[in-house]
């Protein structure tokens, strides 16, 4: 399956006022750079945690199947629409009794089709934790805050150090999701 962002999230000026505070920047010279590390932090959150942190809209590709297929990212807040792909590439927008969808306690999302009319569908859809940066729970901000200060501070270093480091790890364990490949 392939995911694009459509509309990604957007970091308010506290969260950089955050990790600058923890840095003890205080000019604004750094500023273009700490928010790339904060993206940068919050994609390796996702990665290591399974959960998209901060709400965006999302678009997944994945084979048309009459049988339940699984969204990839979580936790889903809302499934929008279902376009069949033809083999040229262009869309088409499914009726909305041309697909099913069921979303699970714990965030996840499965969509299927009623009827089979391509080899792929593109899923739009809403998933994050969090509606906003305010909103994320304190440790998962934290330890986004914390990689990202970690980044700044071993820009220069020689090796690579294992992200997250075990201190950021430890704030983000209680959302990992584990999945069976």
């Amino acid at each position: 399956m392939k995911r694009v962002i459509l509309t990604p999230a957007t970091l308010p000026p506290t969260a950089l006022a955050e990790l600058k505070q923890w840095l003890g920047i205080t000019t604004a010279s750094d500023d273009a750079p700490l928010r790339t590390l904060l993206a940068a932090a919050m994609d390796t959150c996702e990665a290591f945690t399974g959960v998209l942190p901060i709400e965006a809209v999302c678009e997944e590709i994945m084979p048309a199947s009459l049988c339940w297929r699984a969204l990839a990212t979580g936790p889903i807040q809302a499934i929008a629409a279902v376009e069949a792909v033809a083999g040229d590439g262009t869309r088409t927008a499914l009726a909305s009794g041309a697909w099913e969808i069921d979303l699970d306690g714990d965030g996840g999302g499965h969509v299927r089709i009623a009827a089979p009319m391509a080899n792929r569908i593109v899923v739009r859809f809403t998933a994050g934790l969090a509606s906003d940066w305010d909103s994320l729970p304190t440790n998962m901000r934290h330890g986004i805050v914390r990689l990202a200060a970690h980044q700044h501070r071993e820009r220069e270093s020689d090796g690579a150090s294992p992200l997250p480091p075990a201190s950021v790890a430890a704030l983000w364990r209680p959302w990992r999701r584990m999945r069976l490949a």
